[in-house]
């Protein structure tokens, strides 16, 4: 049920990003005779201040939202399994050095420690990833440390191990696909809470710069407006719910799938 779900919502998302901009105008293109209309057969979702059309815009940004959400899920992934494994397989002082390092990465809030990373780098789409990639890598790489951790006393890790393969490559061979669909797992379900973060500090004014479509920049935009035109934020803030929705039930069916 999760898993169906999930790939429904996770399909409009897709028909939203590919064939809407097919049937929409330029999400960029002015027109300010009729700014804040209503949404109409012209203008499905309406226009926004500048009278560009809402529906577009949405499409447009899911590309930005969804795509750098993406980015963001897939270095983390990386790093978080690379180090965990390091970590859980090395054993010893290197263990425990990156044990250390990971505590006092996660001491500071995720959210917060990216926006410190962003305030010294400066707003942009590409100091945003970068700020976002290390602030999300430490706690994929703890849950890939508990995860590698218990597969190295699984029966048939330590048979390998005592058949004379090596620690490394028995690692690579039995401990990692198994690693990696947990923390798989957690890295999906965490990219909803990545769009969410990233639609934050787009709020804030740290992510693409206009008039670049983001979820976040369109209900900052919209702020003003929720008197008179309140499919302004609906739009985006809809979209989030649904990403959101999406990213959890899909993560549910992966961790679903790797219990078997």
């Amino acid at each position: 049920m999760n898993r169906a779900l999930g790939t429904g919502l996770a399909a409009l998302l897709g028909v939203l990003a590919i064939v809407v901009p097919l049937l929409t105008p330029d999400p960029n293109a002015t027109d300010y005779g009729s700014k804040l209309a209503a949404p109409s057969w012209a203008h499905l979702l309406g226009t926004d201040q500048a009278g560009r059309d809402v529906l577009a815009r949405t499409a447009s940004g899911t590309w930005v939202s969804l795509g750098t959400a993406l980015l963001v899920a897939a270095i983390t992934f990386v790093v978080g399994l690379a180090v965990g494994l390091l970590a859980a397989v090395a054993g010893g002082a290197v263990d425990a050095v990156i044990s250390r390092v990971i505590d006092v990465t996660l001491a500071v809030p995720q959210l917060v420690l990216a926006l410190a990373i962003v305030g010294v780098l400066g707003p942009g789409h590409a100091n945003l990833v970068l700020a976002m990639s290390i602030a999300g890598w430490a706690h994929l790489a703890r849950f890939a440390r508990a995860f590698a951790s218990q597969q190295t006393e699984r029966p048939f890790v330590l048979a390998s191990r005592m058949a004379g393969i090596g620690r490394w490559r028995s690692a690579f061979r039995h401990i990692m696909p198994a690693t990696a669909t947990g923390v798989l797992a957690v890295t999906t379900l965490h990219i909803g809470e990545i769009v969410l973060s990233l639609a934050g500090l787009s709020f804030l004014g740290l992510g693409v710069s206009p008039p670049t479509a983001e979820w976040g920049q369109m209900v900052a935009e919209a702020r003003g407006y929720v008197d008179r035109a309140p499919w302004l934020v609906l739009a985006p803030a809809a979209v989030l719910l649904i990403s959101v929705a999406a990213a959890s039930l899909l993560a549910d069916a992966v961790q679903d799938r790797g219990k078997r």
